[in-house]
């Protein structure tokens, strides 16, 4: 038997982190999201700092946790691999329009993660397709005002950047997971 200590305690972290946060405009708790994540990963690899990882994924972008908290109680790995999939603020981007701002953070997390290794291109799929499947049930049931709320500005934007997260994951496309990731992405985004 797997000793899962670690997992359990980023579930724990997590959980403190995002207390009392929801999902944009949804009465679901944030941290439903991270666990969805870090479930897909188990379903890749049985790797409890992947599956830490993935749970603990938002907390240096939408917390106030550091990524040296993450180092200090998780490890080189898992600090690296959440420094991955969190989103750059530049204060240079703060006098831009804000769907400016948002695509040019968007395209370097896009050059961060095609260059980033397998184990956490798993974690950002993971992430994604939780992502997507969200974007799925949401766009079959509200239709085009669900475009709206994405700090990117409009469907357009939203799918060049998840045409482009399937592009720059194109590496583990031996993967279930990452064909239901591409499938989803290019029925909501494909030619508009």
């Amino acid at each position: 038997m797997n000793d899962t200590s670690l997992f359990e305690k980023a579930v724990e972290f997590a959980m403190l982190a995002h207390s009392g946060v929801f999902r944009r405009g949804k009465t679901i708790p944030y941290i439903v999201h991270p666990l969805e994540a870090a479930i897909i990963v188990s379903t890749i690899a049985e790797d409890q700092e992947l599956m830490s990882a993935a749970v603990l994924h938002d907390t240096v972008e939408d917390t106030s946790v550091t990524l040296e908290d993450i180092k200090r109680e998780f490890g080189e790995r898992v600090s690296t691999i959440v420094d991955i999939l969190t989103d750059r603020y530049d204060p240079s981007h703060a006098a831009l329009d804000p769907p400016i701002a948002w695509h040019m953070r968007k395209a370097d997390s896009l050059d961060r993660i095609s260059r980033a290794p397998r184990e956490a291109q798993i974690v950002v799929l993971g992430d994604k397709l939780s992502n997507m499947r969200a974007i799925a049930r949401d766009a079959e049931k509200n239709g085009d005002f669900l475009w709206s709320t994405f700090k990117s500005g409009s469907r357009e934007a939203l799918g060049w950047y998840y045409m482009g997260l399937a592009e720059a994951l194109r590496n583990i496309n031996d993967l279930a997971q990452y064909r239901e990731f591409k499938d989803l992405t290019t029925k909501w985004f494909a030619g508009i």
